[in-house]
């Protein structure tokens, strides 16, 4: 029998089978717990609502990634004062779905709708993105604990989304929707929400529309 065959047919060895094991913790933690302590709990794992998952898919549909690297990163010194709460519920399960990847899932969202408000992805969606990483981490269950602003676009009080659509407390799209609506109506572009921010620390209020 060659070597070559030997070499092919020989059994790892037990301690070949625990560096192996310990390569995959090690690679799952990085993914994921990593990831969920730098983003704060997101939540129950529950699958995204239908609506939701349609303009997911709508995004890698039409070749744009859900947000890119560059996009994910905010400016430094960008800091949420949002509260990252779960909801009664989530369990062990949430580290399927990681906070980054609930992020990243509700960025493609909003890039999906910003044509529709007659704004260009490429020069706009940067400026929503530090908005929102700011001011939720793109976080649908995020809460202000001082002012109780909700969601993903800190919504004061978090009822008025129920404007934009069902299931506000949870579904992605309502917020998205909403806040879109609202930084429309106060601002006109992304863009100005995010430098009247950068100028005053807030971009919403009580009382807003």
């Amino acid at each position: 029998m060659s070597s070559s065959r030997t070499a092919r047919n020989r059994k790892p060895s037990q301690f070949t089978r625990k560096l192996a094991g310990s390569a995959v913790a090690v690679a799952a933690f990085a993914s994921g717990a990593t990831a969920t302590a730098l983003a704060g709990s997101a939540g129950p794992s529950a699958a995204p609502h239908a609506a939701d998952a349609q303009a997911g898919v709508a995004v890698q549909q039409a070749g744009a990634s859900p947000a890119s690297p560059v996009d994910s990163t905010g400016p430094v010194g960008s800091t949420s004062a949002a509260s990252l709460v779960s909801p009664p519920g989530a369990s062990g399960h949430d580290l399927v779905l990681t906070a980054y990847s609930r992020a990243d899932y509700a960025r493609g969202v909003a890039r999906r709708m910003l044509p529709s408000f007659h704004w260009s992805v490429r020069k706009q969606f940067r400026y929503l993105n530090w908005l929102w990483n700011r001011e939720s981490g793109w976080n649908k269950y995020a809460r202000n604990p001082y002012s109780g602003a909700y969601g993903i676009p800190q919504a004061l009080p978090g009822s008025k989304m129920a404007s934009a659509g069902p299931n506000w407390r949870s579904r992605v799209s309502t917020q998205i929707r909403w806040g879109l609506r609202y930084i429309r109506a106060r601002y006109g572009t992304p863009r100005r929400a995010w430098n009247h921010s950068q100028a005053t620390g807030w971009y919403q209020r009580s009382g807003s529309p």
